[in-house]
């Protein structure tokens, strides 16, 4: 009886997964459908000399946000199962947004007072100083999502993310730059503005369904020490996260160090952009995993969380590499969209796409490591960063060196983060393979089965006109790949991901 009760509270586990993932896989529609016109408004334009600029200011307030959440987008889950029986809900969503808000007004103000890190040519105008605004929401918006998703609300996710944050950024910025006809200054900052505008849209539309879900805190009063020990307690998932959003921002970082003009950091950002598309796929999966592998911990069910970690790995490696390929083969059509000056950034495109495949083992492991191992999770993301950021300096340089542009430069940075995740995914699905007894892997044999004639598709299209490329190749791409990885690659599990359960 008890082995009943348990196999069907794991197969409700799968097909909560498995809801989270239609939804994330729509999501990662909508949001590619609505941020190609803002990259075709950015790049045509406002040009990718604007675009690198804005790609650069954007850096410091998105890492300030990112500090500012304490680690709260993974630790909530935690937090929430572990306060259910003694405090309302609402009351602890209450104290992490009390906690994040603090502190992300705190950098907010730095960096309004000190623009540098946003403007390091010491070029702004005041509009574009409005930018440090963004820290907050950015900052609040994280956590009101994280909360919902604790609740398997995905689609607010869905709505906020990939909805309206890209749309808001594509119309202001499109307006922004008709208005400029009648007043010049508007279209200088007119990337920011819709920046700006986009992250405030996303965040009201997470507090909607937020207040819905959880109402208003009942006899709420803040806990200072609680909130200290909270903010103690989540400094190995704060860092790791930080690592996290840092290996996709060290890049142009490093590009910006190395003097890279800004036109091609704008075609970098244009290729990142692109590629950094599928992974909502995998960070969406985060807090729904969590309250999953608590349950299961406190259980010292680690089979279960073996599983789980590895189904929900299948899932996001296959959906990412169908996507890599289809947006990868006919990348210069792809890059050629948002304008002739960008088609040169498809092999940096094809590399980021190549990376986001290599990470999706890391983020599934990384989402039970931060139970059982948060230190030593903590220290190879640190490891990650450092050998991503010793990679791309020496690549870069031996580039520069043998006398090869600064686009082909680039396409070392693309490269070095490539081999850093790939690692980091070996790594941690290791750590998590030892402490659990379990094997972890995301691999099989299917995916190349998939990929194979989906890569013959794409060979075959290079021949045709960009446009018949982009809008026969890249569904044929996919079709042949989905179609492959259906028949030869799913099991009964994992075609919960496309069936509605019932109830």
């Amino acid at each position: 009886m008890a082995n009943s009760v348990h196999l069907s509270a794991e197969q409700q586990d799968i097909a909560a997964l498995a809801k989270g993932g239609r939804t994330n896989f729509f999501g990662f529609l909508l949001r590619l459908a609505a941020r190609i016109p803002f990259l075709f408004i950015a790049g045509r334009l406002y040009g990718a000399e604007e675009l690198g600029r804005f790609a650069s200011a954007t850096i410091a307030v998105e890492l300030a946000a990112q500090l500012a959440t304490l680690g709260q987008k993974r630790g909530l889950a935690q937090q929430l199962a572990r306060d259910s029986g003694d405090r309302q809900a609402a009351c602890v969503v209450a104290d992490a947004l009390l906690l994040s808000g603090f502190v992300s007004a705190v950098l907010a103000v730095l960096l309004y007072l000190f623009p540098a890190p946003m403007f390091p040519s010491g070029h702004f105008t005041p509009l574009q100083r409005l930018l440090p605004l963004t820290v907050v929401p950015l900052a609040l918006g994280d956590i009101a999502l994280a909360a919902l998703a604790y609740r398997f609300d995905v689609a607010a996710t869905v709505r906020a993310r990939s909805v309206v944050e890209p749309w808001t950024l594509s119309i202001v910025a499109g307006g922004v730059w008709l208005a400029g006809f009648m007043f010049a200054p508007l279209r200088d900052s007119g990337l920011i503005l819709a920046y700006v505008a986009s992250v405030f849209a996303a965040t009201l539309t997470a507090f909607i369904p937020l207040a819905r879900s959880y109402g208003l805190p009942h006899h709420w009063s803040p806990r200072p020490i609680d909130l200290l020990r909270l903010a103690g307690r989540n400094l190995p998932l704060a860092g790791a996260d930080a690592v996290e959003w840092g290996t996709r921002k060290l890049d142009l970082f490093l590009l910006g160090l190395f003097a890279v003009p800004p036109a091609v950091i704008g075609i970098y950002y244009v290729a990142q952009q692109v590629a950094t598309l599928p992974q909502k796929l995998k960070t969406s999966f985060e807090p729904i995993l969590g309250p999953v592998i608590t349950r299961n911990l406190r259980e010292g069910n680690f089979p279960a969380i073996s599983r789980q970690v590895c189904q929900v790995g299948f899932w996001i490696t296959a959906a990412q590499a169908g996507v890599a390929l289809a947006l990868g083969m006919p990348g210069t059509a792809v890059m050629g969209l948002v304008g002739p000056g960008f088609v040169a950034g498809s092999a940096a495109l094809a590399l980021l796409l190549t990376a986001e495949v290599a990470a999706a083992p890391a983020v599934v492991s990384e989402a039970a490591l931060i139970y059982v191992a948060r230190m030593r999770n903590l220290w190879i993301s640190l490891g990650t960063i450092v050998l991503q950021g010793g990679l791309t300096v020496g690549i870069m340089l031996a580039a520069r060196r043998a006398g090869l542009d600064p686009l082909e430069q680039a396409s070392g940075a693309a490269a070095a983060l490539v081999i850093a995740l790939g690692g980091a995914s070996l790594v941690k699905s290791r750590l998590l393979s030892s402490i659990l007894g379990e094997p972890i892997t995301n691999w099989r044999w299917a995916l190349l089965w998939a990929a194979a004639p989906a890569v013959l598709v794409g060979a075959g299209m290079k021949a045709m006109p960009e446009w018949v490329e982009l809008a026969v190749g890249v569904p044929a791409i996919l079709g042949v790949y989905c179609l492959v990885i259906w028949r030869r690659g799913f099991g009964p599990e994992d075609r919960l991901l496309f069936r509605k359960q019932a109830g």
